[in-house]
């Protein structure tokens, strides 16, 4: 791929980012991230053959910004405690979650994850790998992997109803700290003083 290819793809992927941002999952259309691309409504079909695959690059980008979002919750965490540094990224996921919305949707489709495509699957695992790391310093002798995606569940699922505003009729506050600290007791036990 030459500098124009690469160039042009890339406007592409940013294109559909920003919409996505803008207008959120459901306006991610071959067509209109062409128009906002400015090129021809074929033009991406000669990058990405498929709508899947573009999505799919558009959800790899996130995937990188979740992983840089994590990468500095890690280095400003420092050498601290494992629960600690584990606190700074699920509080960084939970960040992401309610500041990208849109990205977030996109990127844990199931149908984007299940297709292979562009090796997303692939892309989404060091972060679990990392959770489950920390789990393991938090909880040794035990399998940390069930722990780890447990918790990841819970941090989704708080993410999901903080976004649909299920968690402000449910609990009266928009607030996810104490429900992050609640899930972290639930999958780690209580943290000893």
């Amino acid at each position: 791929m030459d500098d124009q290819d690469s160039g042009l793809r890339a406007r592409l992927i940013t294109a559909g980012t920003e919409l996505l941002a803008a207008e959120g999952p459901q306006a991610l259309t071959l067509r209109e991230i062409a128009r906002r691309a400015g090129v021809s409504h074929g033009a991406p079909r000669r990058y990405f053959p498929t709508h899947l695959d573009l999505l799919s690059a558009i959800a790899r980008e996130g995937f990188t910004r979740l992983a840089a979002r994590a990468a500095e919750a890690e280095a400003a965490a420092g050498s601290g405690a494992p629960r600690e540094r584990l606190t700074a990224l699920a509080r960084a996921y939970l960040d992401f979650a309610r500041t990208e919305r849109g990205m977030f949707e996109l990127m844990f489709r199931h149908d984007l994850l299940e297709s292979g495509r562009l090796g997303l699957r692939e892309t989404s695992l060091p972060l679990f790998a990392l959770f489950t790391g920390l789990v393991a310093e938090v909880r040794p002798g035990t399998d940390p992997r069930h722990a780890a995606a447990a918790l990841w569940a819970n941090l989704h699922g708080i993410a999901q109803l903080s976004a649909w505003g299920s968690l402000r009729l449910a609990l009266g506050e928009d607030s996810t700290e104490a429900l992050l600290r609640a899930a972290l007791d639930a999958h780690l036990g209580p943290e000893r003083p």
